[in-house]
């Protein structure tokens, strides 16, 4: 089998945006944190694959035409007639972005290490997965770890969202499974807020000090429209935010490590990596959706060049 630069493990989830606050107009797409990220990395140039369980069901479908189009590998993806895909709903009020999910018992969830496609697993140079990976259930956290010993026996990298809800986990089952993920990490992609609930910390250095200090060599420190502050243990460097006309957060963070990773893959250095990879996060806020948005190349170096 052909090496993928990056694969990715989790939940993907049909998303019903709402693009007229307080009106009940919803516009049908994508989501799933880990599929969001495989489709920016695919967008931004690298090779992929992707590896989850799907429901015998119309969404599962939709997913595996999305991936089709986008030029990501599904022969990872199995097939779960005994289950759905999940579904969520995000509204758009004052206070930002609201999710409801319907997910509980989702195909992807009944994700086990005995069910991983070895073959394509051993043909990732870098494998990724999230907080959101390991929470929706015990099967696929233990599933995640399994993903991640492999690859680190093999060389490949490894790379970790936490992407923390803490709807789904309790914060002590989440900072012990984080921990133990987080120590395999080659790239670690916490949000600010995340880092702070994770640590117990509140400054962003010490949050990154915390980080390197449960194992992750490199750290992406996301602050949302600040920018995002990338540090490999010996530099650190803070790159701001860029301010364009945003509409939509939904998908921004994934946005981010899907490009940030692909430019890893393409031999990019950390800083220039997260360079690029907070210009495609802000182009994503652009748009309605968590992948309709999220841009390619061209566009990424247009507002880089300013």
């Amino acid at each position: 089998m052909t090496a993928f630069d990056l694969l990715a493990l989790g939940e993907p989830m049909i998303e019903f945006n709402q693009t007229r606050p307080g009106e009940p107009h919803y516009l049908q797409g994508y989501g799933g944190d880990t599929s969001n990220m495989i489709v920016a990395a695919a967008r931004s140039g690298a090779s992929t694959a992707y590896v989850t369980r799907l429901g015998d069901d119309a969404f599962g479908r939709l997913f595996l035409e999305l991936w089709a189009q986008e030029g990501v590998d599904a022969r990872g993806v199995r097939i779960d007639a005994a289950a759905h895909t999940g579904v969520y709903f995000v509204k758009h009020g004052p206070q930002g972005h609201e999710f409801s999910y319907l997910r509980a018992g989702s195909a992807a969830s009944r994700m086990r290490p005995a069910d991983l496609p070895l073959e394509t697993l051993r043909a990732a140079r870098c494998v990724h997965a999230s907080g959101i990976s390991m929470a929706i259930s015990a099967s696929a956290a233990d599933a995640v770890l399994a993903v991640f010993e492999a690859a680190r026996g093999t060389g490949a990298k490894v790379s970790f969202d936490p992407n923390l809800r803490l709807k789904l986990w309790p914060l002590a089952r989440a900072r012990a499974l984080v921990a133990a993920a987080t120590a395999m990490a080659d790239y670690f992609f916490p949000s600010l807020e995340d880092a702070r609930l994770l640590s117990g910390l509140e400054d962003a250095d010490a949050a990154l000090d915390w980080a390197h200090r449960q194992g992750a060599k490199h750290v992406l420190l996301k602050l949302g429209a600040a920018g995002v502050i990338a540090s490999d243990g010996a530099r650190r460097e803070r790159i701001a935010g860029i301010r364009v006309q945003a509409v939509d957060g939904t998908g921004a963070g994934d946005c981010f490590c899907g490009a940030a990773l692909a430019r890893l893959a393409a031999g990019d250095d950390l800083f220039a990596a997260a360079r690029y990879a907070n210009a495609a996060a802000a182009l994503k806020t652009t748009g309605f959706g968590a992948v309709a948005p999220i841009p390619w190349p061209e566009a990424v170096r247009r507002l880089l060049a300013g």
